[in-house]
């Protein structure tokens, strides 16, 4: 508050309101979208092995076929990223909706594989717009309940995965790859129908001096929720960073160079005015010295993450596949390689429900940095006996408890990522994280499908292993923890953790 003119934030204002039926509402809608990104990337555990039969494909060009998705996913969590920051949140996620929905129905009709993979990458592309709707809905949900509420935001991906697997089951068998890929097209035409009731960040839109309609926003909140605002007028973190800042002249000279005390409200105002940004503005920002180790370190965490995860559920049906004609004594080597289990599949889909879970307990009582560093490690215990062949029954279990590490894992970091960044850029920041993770997604199929069709098994979880390592490595580097911290609005705030920090 300032003297004589009361005052309070969006983040004051969300937690005075509490969690009620106008953010059930934002998880609905968030939830679904959620939904469907998980939908469109499990089925490529189908899509891939059925087309390989189909059209004589090589392990090479069926890789390619996850390969490609990663890759339009890498250049869309980017670019929808700068989108969301710069046009708001709601343009950001209507366009990617448009895309994914238009680009994953006419793939059920490719004549061919070239078009398949053009059609696939541009799925790619407007799933690239899932941290947009991430950040929408973080910014709704008061800081006390993020943790909590984050996570069961991440349980809408399980039941998206699940509910893909559940549908591969029931129609691969009797309809087909091409129906499969028309099904899963769906939730994303939900988007567009409820569209026109999602709000925008008030957030946001006190970023960019909107304050009558962020106002507006959270008077319909209160009215949702049954409560009431705070007293007084709302205001800007900038405002209060600035105001204590002319206080306080000293309080971050320890975070900057010799003779540089007066550069943090600078900082602020270049960041927050968005007539100073530049086409490479956004990129800057992120690798300026304020935030250039946290986004590196993410970026290490987002690719290790991407890679482990969905190299797990390429591996549960790549090492049990029938075609897989490594080990002679197998049975079913004359199968063709669409001979996918089906079961095995669906079965390692519920490991994510206890990976919630794990997540749930961790995230807020032991904090995001230890929840994100014992799943990563304990992941890597269970991936050991994988380096030699074992039964398909024992695979099946170890690619199991791997999958619950894994995405507790994944979980908090999507968690993490955007309270590490100030609300100008935090879209740009979890997008461009994301796309490195993409990155990892797009080098992931040639381990998990090019390395073991070549019966390098011990190879390819060696790799998984070193890189699994790596990222929780760098999570015990990341320069601080977040658990029920508010979010910032400008770098300068965002780059001294509070005192209570575990």
């Amino acid at each position: 508050m300032e003297d004589g003119n009361p005052s309070f934030t969006v983040d004051e204002a969300l937690v005075s309101m509490g969690f009620g039926k106008f953010q059930l509402y934002v998880l609905a809608y968030a939830g679904m979208a959620w939904i469907a990104e998980a939908m469109e990337m499990m089925l490529l555990s189908f899509v891939g092995p059925a087309v390989q039969s189909l059209w004589n494909l090589s392990a090479r060009e069926e890789s390619l076929i996850t390969s490609v998705v990663f890759a339009g996913m890498l250049i869309g969590a980017y670019s929808w990223g700068i989108v969301a920051d710069e046009y708001g949140r709601r343009k950001g996620f209507i366009i990617t909706a448009v895309v994914t929905f238009v680009a994953g129905f006419l793939s059920a009709f490719a004549p061919n594989y070239s078009s398949l993979i053009i059609l696939r990458c541009f799925v790619g592309l407007g799933l690239g717009g899932g941290p947009v709707l991430a950040s929408w809905y973080l910014e709704f949900i008061p800081a006390p309940n993020r943790g909590t509420w984050m996570v069961v935001f991440s349980a809408f991906w399980t039941v998206g995965t699940i509910f893909e697997a559940s549908l591969a089951w029931l129609i691969m068998p009797s309809l087909g790859w091409r129906w499969l890929l028309a099904l899963s097209s769906v939730p994303s035409s939900l988007l567009l129908l409820f569209y026109r009731w999602t709000p925008e960040s008030p957030r946001y839109l006190v970023l960019q001096g909107r304050k009558a309609e962020a106002l507006s926003i959270l008077e319909k909140i209160a009215r949702m929720n049954g409560t009431q605002l705070p007293k007084g007028v709302l205001g800007s973190e900038m405002e209060t960073e600035l105001e204590e800042n002319k206080a306080l002249p000293t309080e971050n000279t320890h975070l900057l160079k010799p003779g540089e005390i007066e550069e943090p409200p600078a900082v602020s105002k270049i960041v927050l005015k968005s007539d100073n940004k530049g086409p490479g503005f956004p990129l800057l920002a992120l690798l300026s010295p304020q935030l250039i180790k946290r986004t590196l370190l993410l970026w290490v965490v987002f690719f290790g993450n991407a890679f482990a995860y969905y190299g797990v559920v390429l591996l549960t049906t790549e090492l049990n596949n029938s075609q897989n004609n490594c080990y002679p004594t197998k049975q079913g080597l004359r199968h063709s390689s669409n001979d996918v289990n089906y079961k095995d599949v669906f079965i390692a889909s519920f490991a994510e429900f206890p990976g919630l879970l794990i997540s749930a307990a961790m995230v807020d009582r032991l904090g995001r940095k230890v929840s994100m560093s014992s799943m990563l490690f304990i992941c890597c215990i269970f991936l050991l006996p994988l380096l030699t062949h074992q039964s398909p029954t024992l695979t099946t279990v170890l690619l199991f408890c791997c999958r619950i590490c894994i995405s507790a894992a994944f979980t908090v970091v999507y968690i993490y990522a955007p309270e590490i960044y100030p609300t100008a850029i935090r879209t740009t920041g979890v997008g461009v994280g994301s796309s490195v993770g993409r990155i990892g997604g797009v080098l992931c199929p040639l381990v998990a499908v090019g390395l073991v069709h070549g019966c390098h098994q011990t190879v390819a979880v060696l790799l998984f292993e070193i890189v699994i390592l790596a990222s929780g490595i760098c999570v015990c580097l990341f320069p601080f923890e977040t658990s029920g911290r508010d979010l910032t609005d400008n770098i300068s705030s965002s780059k001294q953790p509070p005192s209570s920090s575990v």
